[in-house]
């Protein structure tokens, strides 16, 4: 099957997909998108919103429709990195055997990540990045596709461990949630009150999942869009020549270069599943809030004036 024939199955899939967890998820069609689309580039993703918005149920669902093993690590001020990797025991034989820990399953719900202290969210570091981790000098491949999603309640900030930079940098997309509408609300009230057990039924497989993240990287990108992809992300860095007045007032420290990456793989996926066959630059902008919002570090002045991440990457886009 050609690339093109694979683009259009991979839009009929989607919708398929879509309409799954539509059976569960109401409403937040955007979280919905983006979380996909971080599993299409096999990245990571931080759903952030107050409680009560089914972040966890989304994750849950996301993992039903696409056929994977699902696993939920609740991060609590006492867990331990072997929590989360496993550990190693004596057997009956007194030779030393592995178990594994839950981070060994296709999707892992990091739920309420920054509760937990920086020794046991840096456990989480490798298996991001490598898709491996390493327990007392051995190292153990993680089963593909593999996908951090991680949540985060964004008003409750006492006892709490802020994820560090180069943590947040791991994120290929920061996805905010928001309360339903009215209309949507109405809905859920009326339909999660009731008995019925509705099925979510697998549209992917394992194999069909890493055969598209193969078909997202292969897709043709023309060199004027990777640049504005670059030139988006080196404009949010203070110290840059191209910076303009607002990130020189308000910005500490801006994306690196994993931004420009996931800035041109983010275009590629949204192209792909709205049916085209290379990104343009439409493409890198729908992506860009997602992507450099977790990546800019605001300084005082900004906190002060109430100047948000979000006015900001509006001006640059």
């Amino acid at each position: 099957m050609s690339d093109v024939a694979k683009i259009n199955s991979l839009v009929e899939n989607y919708a398929l997909l879509k309409a799954e967890i539509a059976k569960v998820i109401v409403g937040q069609h955007d979280a919905v998108d983006h979380v996909l689309l971080s599993v299409l580039c096999g990245g990571h993703s931080l759903l952030i919103g107050v409680p009560g918005l089914a972040k966890t149920l989304l994750v849950n669902t996301v993992a039903k429709a696409l056929g994977l093993n699902f696993k939920r690590i609740q991060f609590t001020p006492d867990l331990m990195p072997s929590d989360i990797l496993g550990s190693e025991i004596l057997d009956e034989n007194r030779h030393f055997k592995f178990i594994k820990g839950p981070i060994f399953a296709n999707i892992i719900l990091a739920d309420e990540i920054n509760r937990t202290p920086p020794k046991t969210q840096a456990a989480l570091l490798e298996a991001m990045q490598e898709k491996s981790v390493t327990v007392a000098g051995h190292s153990f491949d993680l089963e593909l596709p593999f996908f951090v999603l991680a949540t985060q309640n964004p008003i409750e900030q006492e006892g709490t461990y802020p994820l560090p930079e180069a943590q947040l940098d791991r994120f290929m997309f920061s996805i905010y949630l928001d309360y339903p509408t009215f209309e949507e609300e109405v809905f859920v009230a009326k339909n999660t009150t009731n008995d019925e057990d509705i099925k979510v039924n697998p549209v992917f497989s394992h194999k069909d999942i890493i055969d598209y993240q193969h078909l997202i990287r292969r897709i043709p990108i023309a060199d004027n869009v990777v640049e504005y992809a670059v030139k988006l992300a080196t404009r949010t860095r203070p110290g840059h020549e191209n910076a303009p007045e607002i990130i020189k007032n308000y910005i500490d420290w801006g994306a690196g270069p994993r931004a420009s990456q996931n800035l041109v793989l983010g275009a590629k996926a949204y192209a792909a599943i709205h049916g085209k066959y290379s990104p343009d630059i439409a493409d890198v902008q729908a992506v860009a809030h997602g992507i450099l919002h977790h990546r800019i570090v605001k300084n005082y002045k900004a906190e002060a004036e109430g100047i948000d991440e979000t006015q900001i990457i509006n001006s640059l886009l």
